[in-house]
């Protein structure tokens, strides 16, 4: 019993007993600051990219299709998620002591993911028309890549120290330092240590494995149910706010409340019945036409095999009425000077093969040719 009783404590001591964060969340090369926040939102955005494209592909789409229509879907987003982050937090920026110029430092932190969606999907409805793509194609391709690049959206959330849940004590918890959000790091002591402002649970890593469940679940649902175009992506829409209104009620952060709840408890729940209605209305549309490129192959497929077909018929030798009619006469002649007797005379009747013929022969080809059908053209 005593060996039992001694495990928990050698697991507890071999363990760690919390999730340390970064005491910098910025990095200087020469002139050039590195933002841990920002490169978490770029490596994001490169798996999505990287993921969907893979997807398009599997759909019959052309290579690179995805980065086309990124390059309209990403910077859409992200100016939503600022917007979105700045009507609902207005008062760093706008509020007393505020600074509006501050609005504009994305890299300090303050996307909002409904934003973010939002303007993006306005984005990758322009990428969809200009390059040929159907758009509930794209986000059904999209979706997944998205949930796993908000995961990894969130680790950027760790380097800067935010979005943490209350105080506990449990072995995951997570140190939180007291931060300088202007320097990008934590506020130091006078001996230059940085100060600890406590132990919270870590609703950042929360979210992220929710968004990575949620991706997951996508991927298999794509290809165990049959679905029609755009309900994966409903499926996104109604996935993330069940577990967002969950963690989103963990968190000890400042925000803003409507009777009650934070605002982005009633953005979740109003984005639910958004994912219901697009899963509703997506379910009830026709399935939109094949990528182009799988049609053009088609269509260069059968154009040629038309024209492997008209090069044999132009090939198969045939013969005009007017050379069978020759023939016909060469016949006759031929077969008359074969009966005639040596006097010069003809035996009539005799081998003439226009009295044992019928008088109007059709003008047909001549006998053992092959008749060739066209196809039918369409």
């Amino acid at each position: 019993m005593s060996v039992l009783a001694a495990v928990p404590a050698a697991l507890h001591a071999a363990l760690p007993a919390e999730i340390p964060s970064p005491s910098v969340g910025v990095w200087h090369l020469g002139p050039l600051p590195i933002r841990g926040y920002a490169m978490c939102i770029l490596a994001g955005i490169v798996v999505a990219v990287w993921l969907t494209q893979k997807r398009l592909e599997a759909r019959g789409h052309r290579k690179g299709i995805a980065i086309d229509i990124s390059a309209w879907a990403v910077p859409f987003g992200i100016v939503g998620g600022r917007i979105y982050h700045l009507i609902t937090t207005p008062q760093p920026y706008f509020g007393q002591n505020g600074d509006p110029w501050k609005a504009f430092a994305i890299y300090e932190g303050g996307l909002g993911i409904w934003g973010a969606v939002a303007l993006g999907a306005v984005g990758a409805w322009i990428g969809c028309r200009k390059n040929g793509v159907a758009f509930r194609d794209f986000v059904d391709a999209a979706a997944p890549g998205l949930a796993i690049a908000q995961a990894m959206g969130r680790f950027g959330n760790w380097f800067n120290n935010e979005i943490y849940g209350a105080p506990t004590d449990v072995p995951w918890k997570l140190r939180i330092y007291e931060w300088d959000t202007s320097a990008g790091r934590a506020v130091v002591d006078a001996a230059g240590n940085p100060i600890v402002k406590g132990y919270f649970h870590p609703t950042f890593l929360y979210e992220a494995l929710w968004c990575l469940l949620l991706a997951a679940f996508l991927v298999w649902l794509g290809r165990r149910r049959p679905l029609k175009a755009g309900q994966v992506f409903a499926a996104y829409v109604m996935g993330y706010p069940v577990g967002r209104i969950v963690i989103e009620n963990m968190r000890s952060d400042s925000a803003n409340v409507i009777l009650g709840q934070r605002v982005n408890t009633w953005v979740s729940i109003l984005v639910f019945l958004l994912g219901v209605v697009l899963w509703r209305r997506f379910g009830r549309m026709e399935q939109p036409a094949l990528p182009a490129t799988a049609e053009d192959s088609k269509d260069s497929d059968s154009a040629e095999a038309t024209e492997a077909t008209e090069r044999a018929e132009s090939t198969e030798p045939r013969e005009t009425p007017e050379a069978a009619h020759a023939a016909e006469g060469d016949e006759s002649h031929g077969a008359a000077e074969a009966t005639a007797d040596p006097d010069g005379g003809s035996e009539p009747g005799a081998g003439d093969s226009s009295a044992e013929a019928p008088a109007d022969r059709p003008n047909a080809t001549a006998t053992g040719a092959t008749k060739v059908e066209r196809p039918t053209q369409s």
